[in-house]
């Protein structure tokens, strides 16, 4: 087991990649918190962990509150007695907006929760690692934190910001131990990827979805899930500051019509 009697907590782990992630680090002997904003997914996220014999709680956290993140820390080192492994994962897709059309409080719910709720989660950890003698913190960046479409302008934004938050952040605590990394999934078939679709709609969509990806298919919670934990483990003991990309080759890509 690559994470025994370490502490783990995972945002947004009541459904897709953040479920995933908590489950297979509870598989690997972690004990998990997973917070999240609906109690129903993330009891359900533990009495999973439960029944396979892992140990798991639940947090109600809105991450962009510093209040609830506070309280997710604090409940967390009562529980297990330490902080070892953060995984900030819960975010929003966003309104599917050209920028000229998004209402600034639709802009402001991206940021604060894609961004600002990571630097909230990296800050209220940060102390708790240090008094354990070092941790991980794991930022889920996205594909389109490196290419853009029209109407994801929020969400781009954000993801990027992502990324030149796990760099500078990995610089100012390596001394300390704490390794800060991020992933980068490509198009992953989780509930937010089809949000606002309707069944028939995302029938439609799902193949061309499919088809973009140089490997034919999309990826699945469970992928991103191993590349956490490849992330959390001393299997990357030197990786510092780096993003990990896991797109099917998305990036690798470029539009021909050849």
């Amino acid at each position: 087991m690559r994470l025994r009697d370490k502490v783990a907590i995972v945002t947004g782990g009541g459904t897709g990649i953040g479920r995933a992630i908590a489950t297979l680090f509870a598989q690997e002997g972690a004990r998990v918190v997973v917070a999240g904003r609906t109690e129903a997914t993330g009891t359900a996220t533990v009495a999973d962990i439960s029944r396979l014999g892992g140990i798991a709680l639940f947090v109600r956290t809105d991450v962009h509150r510093s209040e609830d993140v506070l309280h997710l820390m604090k409940a967390t080192v009562r529980e297990f007695g330490r902080l070892d492994i953060l995984v900030n994962n819960a975010g929003v897709g966003g309104p599917g907006k050209l920028l000229a059309d998004m209402t600034e409080e639709e802009w402001d719910t991206v940021i604060d929760v894609n961004l600002k709720g990571h630097f909230l989660c990296c800050r209220y950890a940060i102390p708790h690692m240090r008094a354990a003698g070092g941790g991980v913190i794991i930022n889920m960046s996205s594909v389109l934190g490196y290419l853009m479409l029209p109407g994801v302008t929020a969400y781009a934004a954000s993801k990027a910001g992502v990324l030149a938050l796990t760099k500078a952040l990995a610089l100012e605590v390596a001394r300390d131990g704490i390794r800060v990394n991020c992933l980068v999934p490509g198009s992953i078939d989780t509930p937010m990827m089809w949000e606002g679709l309707t069944e028939e709609e995302r029938r439609a969509v799902e193949p061309l979805v499919a088809e973009a990806e140089p490997i034919g298919r999309l990826g699945t919670p469970e992928e991103i899930a191993r590349a956490a934990l490849f992330l959390a483990s001393e299997d990357s003991s030197f990786m510092i500051g780096a993003p990990l990309i896991v797109d099917g080759g998305l990036l690798a890509k470029i539009a021909t019509v050849r």
